[in-house]
């Protein structure tokens, strides 16, 4: 693996990544970088890549070739929970509740996490309720039994409170309601501005992701098309109808 350091501006640094699902060569030379406090949209169709580059990040994606590093040190073959310990926060599509756990016993989980990893901020709990006041209100109820949009300020909650310095957050508004969408969103940049937090998004509504983003990479076929600025994207009628569908 290549082990040259990443420029001090970036968190993250994703240099030449070739990912595999088996023998399936999904990632082909993927290069992206995140800046310090930055937000960055990762944007393209359906089956560009974008879920696999996140995982290749967290390390649940075969990487056989390339590097990532967080920080300027090299995590392509650190285990995941590592990672995350290290202080990258992961909410996948899927949200990753837990069954059978209410919404505090969901948060109680997270808070140990981030207490072994050296990483817990015990003033983020009453934090938690001025971001998330509907979570407050369900604390009692089973987190699977959630709307979509609690459940995914459920998943935004439990990633806070480990303190991340760097969060991937996997299409965050797919499948909800535009009220949830708006809120949703509305965290995302109050988490960066609040706290400085980096973001890693892919979402699918590429327009909400660059409303809040400040570059944006587009992926097609598990490479890297097109990168800029949000407004040059945004601006680009080629690149819109070439590669988002507009």
């Amino acid at each position: 693996m290549q082990t040259a350091t990443a420029a001090a501006t970036d968190v993250l640094e994703i240099a030449e990544v070739h990912g595999y699902y088996g023998p399936s060569h999904v990632l082909q030379g993927v290069t992206l970088t995140v800046p310090e406090h930055g937000i960055v949209a990762l944007i393209g169709r359906n089956g560009a890549g974008k879920t696999t580059t996140m995982k290749a990040v967290m390390g649940l994606v075969e990487c056989r070739s390339g590097a990532v590093r967080f920080r300027g040190s090299d995590i392509t073959s650190v285990p995941t929970h590592r990672i995350a310990a290290r202080g990258i926060g992961y909410i996948p599509e899927s949200r990753g509740i837990i069954p059978g756990l209410t919404v505090t016993e969901n948060l109680q989980l997270a808070v140990l996490a981030a207490r072994a990893a050296r990483r817990y901020d015990k003033e983020r709990w009453d934090r938690v309720m001025e971001y998330f006041p509907v979570l407050h209100q369900r604390r009692k109820h089973q987190g699977t039994n959630l709307s979509g949009g609690e459940q995914q300020m459920l998943a935004l909650a439990r990633a806070f409170l480990g303190n991340p310095d760097l969060l991937l957050v996997d299409e965050p508004t797919q499948g909800l309601a535009p009220k949830f969408v708006v809120a949703i969103m509305d965290i995302l940049s109050r988490l960066n501005q609040d706290d400085g937090t980096a973001i890693l998004i892919v979402e699918q509504n590429a327009s909400l992701a660059l409303e809040i983003a400040g570059q944006a990479f587009i992926m097609d076929q598990g490479v890297i098309a097109r990168s800029g600025t949000a407004a040059q994207i945004r601006d680009d009628v080629e690149v819109q109808q070439r590669y988002l569908g507009a």
